[in-house]
């Protein structure tokens, strides 16, 4: 008769080591990338709020709002000119035309952000208006869509949804106050433009927030942010 032969103790704490080495490396690498993903989504924000006032220095008007856009600055879409009224609105609400969407052919052609976006009338597309690291829509506009959308209404630049809330939260404690319903970085319900957008939810549990904190134990992976100016 063989006598069978188990694993020794050194054997096994071998193995547990080389499983506890596995997913530590594992868990720094998702560290890692959710920390890659935070800082694009503060570059993006940073890089286009630095845009808006660069142009508002320039051209003494507002990107989307400027109505002498077509005649100088190069490469503007034909109808593309704002009412010049101070405000970058829809046109629902008397903007004219949609200046959220011109504002991005305003500012791509007087070199003030990379790539080129040109405005069409119609919902925004991705030749019209660039999008976020989870392919939504940004949105720089005059509006009151944040919070609890009860604020008065401002210019602010809306980060697009699908993007988790414990992202959110650490992008809102790095910029802000980690606070989703007060200071300059709050939450939307803006559904990220286009077609088949689905609006975030928050004020409430397994949501976006709950009453001024971001959900980032139980994550809600559809939603998003605005920086007020």
């Amino acid at each position: 008769m063989r006598k069978q032969r188990g694993f020794t103790l050194i054997e096994i704490a071998i193995v547990l080591v080389i499983i506890g080495l596995l997913l530590g490396g594992v868990l720094k690498g998702q560290e890692l990338i959710t920390a890659a993903r935070v800082r694009n989504l503060i570059s993006q924000q940073d890089g286009v709020k630095a845009a808006y006032f660069g142009f508002l220095d320039r051209f003494r008007a507002l990107p989307g709002d400027y109505s002498q856009a077509t005649t100088n600055i190069a490469g503007v879409a034909a109808g593309a000119n704002g009412n010049n009224n101070g405000r970058i609105e829809t046109k629902a609400v008397g903007g004219g035309i949609d200046e959220h969407i011109a504002a991005w052919d305003h500012l791509s052609h007087a070199g003030f952000i990379n790539g080129s976006y040109t405005w069409a009338d119609g919902a925004e597309t991705n030749a019209s208006v660039p999008t976020n690291p989870y392919a939504r829509y940004l949105r720089l506009i005059y509006d009151a869509n944040y919070a609890t959308n009860a604020g008065a209404l401002r210019h602010n630049l809306k980060t697009g949804n699908q993007i988790p809330s414990d992202l959110l939260s650490e992008i809102d404690r790095k910029i802000d106050d980690g606070n989703p319903v007060g200071g300059t970085f709050q939450f939307t319900t803006y559904d990220g433009g286009g077609a088949g957008g689905v609006a975030p939810v928050g004020g409430a549990v397994n949501q976006c927030y709950l009453g001024t904190s971001w959900s980032s134990t139980t994550v809600d992976t559809n939603c998003g942010g605005t920086s007020l100016f």
